[in-house]
């Protein structure tokens, strides 16, 4: 009691008017308070609600035309059963060699005459060429050899008859005669 009477005037306004704040602003928060319950009971219920539309979901009507399908189906079984019904077939077991498709003929002798033909004659003329390079190679080999040896005889018979005497040369000359 004693604070009470030594607080002065402007001090007691002071401390007044911060009560009259605070009072000010505990109304305002409870009113603030009272507003957020209010909206969490609303959205509560609208959960509750959702959930019971989760729960018990309305049926879909979907409307499809099925006739034009239920007919090809039915037509499809009625086939079988005609050929299930119908004489069977005997099985004709056919084994041929073919050298020319029946089927795409066109395009066989595309591949045949304008590929394989074309490929056939290059290994053909590239094998005939060698043959060829391989047997000139030999023969120019073997003409070599000879005109070595035929060089050699000559140059010995040159040499034989310049150093003959007439007698020799005579008969070497007679030799050359019954040669030829």
């Amino acid at each position: 009691m004693e604070t009470k009477e030594k607080l002065n005037d402007p001090e007691k306004a002071m401390v007044l008017t911060v009560l009259e704040e605070l009072a000010q602003e505990q109304a305002n928060n409870t009113k603030a308070i009272i507003d957020l319950i209010t909206t969490l009971n609303n959205q509560a219920g609208t959960i509750q609600e959702l959930k019971g539309k989760i729960d018990k979901p309305k049926p879909v009507i979907v409307a499809a035309d099925t006739g034009p399908i239920r007919e090809i189906i039915n037509k499809g079984v009625t086939d079988m059963k005609l050929i299930v019904g119908s004489k069977p077939h005997p099985i004709i077991r056919k084994i041929q060699i073919l050298l020319f498709p029946e089927q795409d003929a066109k395009l066989f002798y595309k591949i045949v005459f304008g590929r394989w033909f074309l490929s056939l004659v290059l290994m053909l003329l590239i094998g005939c060429l060698y043959d060829f390079s391989v047997h000139w190679s030999d023969n120019q080999k073997e003409v070599w050899q000879k005109e070595l040896e035929n060089d050699r005889i000559k140059r010995a018979w040159f040499y034989l008859y310049g150093h003959e005497g007439k007698a020799g040369r005579r008969l070497m000359d007679s030799a050359y005669s019954k040669s030829e």
